[in-house]
């Protein structure tokens, strides 16, 4: 196939539409931020002083950068890439799992405590899960009633530093038992493996009320299975509010603090 060699159009000022996305804009805006650095100011200044205009390239536009995102403003993003995805549990896009996962890569680029497990204060008390990896699809989800018998609640974790564990806490409710509300609780200990890992290790864990584990008790090991924390975690972002891990089976949790 013949290339056609194309020349660069010439790009007045007059001609240049706004470089921002509207999203960009709403948290600029509500950052009250700059929408452009110093280097972007420096670069519009040279291109039109005192009324007199050149031409600039589309290689000279495209330099024109962003300042960079604060951890606030990625937080913004994140919380609204996770409306309606349902803790991701349930499956998700492919395109939404990487907006996802590339908005918590730059939330962990700026992780203000690079030490957590030095600094377990700040991840000690009671967490809810807003994200995960994990993911409870086809006929694990049949397997389980998750369908139509048995809905997901809320899924938390409390976390013990005087007694190195954890409690993970997760919510069912059982439409066919006259809406029967119940509980899995796994417990497990932890101890430092690094300045940012711990080792975990799986103690025992239980179903409430009775009628819930009669329920679940065919497959409470596939439930046990999903939800059993056992392995690593790598404490990759903590700060007041929001944390995030990942684990030895390559799952992203994210959880925020419930006060």
């Amino acid at each position: 196939m013949a290339t056609k060699v194309l020349m660069k159009p010439q790009i007045t000022v007059s001609q240049l539409s706004p470089p921002l996305p509207n999203t960009t804009e709403m948290i600029m805006r509500s950052s009250n931020l700059p929408a452009t650095n110093n280097n972007s100011r420096r670069n519009f200044n040279n291109i039109s002083r005192f009324g007199q205009q050149r031409t600039i390239s589309a290689a000279e536009q495209h330099n024109v950068e962003l300042s960079p995102s604060t951890a606030s403003q990625i937080k913004i993003q994140l919380y609204h890439a996770l409306q309606g995805m349902n803790r991701g549990i349930f499956g998700i896009s492919s395109d939404k799992k990487c907006e996802i996962e590339e908005l918590v890569k730059q939330l962990e680029s700026q992780n203000p405590t690079l030490e957590p497990t030095l600094s377990l204060d700040k991840v000690a008390g009671s967490w809810k899960l807003i994200y995960s990896t994990i993911s409870i699809l086809g006929s694990k989800r049949t397997k389980l009633g998750l369908r139509d018998f048995i809905t997901l609640g809320d899924l938390y974790q409390n976390i013990d530093i005087s007694e190195g564990k954890a409690v993970n806490v997760i919510k069912f409710n059982a439409r066919g038992l006259s809406l029967l509300s119940g509980e899995l609780r796994i417990e497990a200990s932890f101890k430092i493996a690094s300045k940012s890992r711990v080792d975990i290790s799986y103690n025992n864990s239980a179903i409430t009320p009775d009628q819930l584990m009669n329920v679940f008790q065919k497959n409470y090991n596939l439930l046990l299975g999903i939800f059993n924390p056992e392995g690593w975690l790598e404490i990759t972002y903590v700060d007041e509010n929001l944390r995030i891990g990942r684990d030895d089976k390559g799952n992203i949790f994210v959880l925020e603090r419930v006060n």
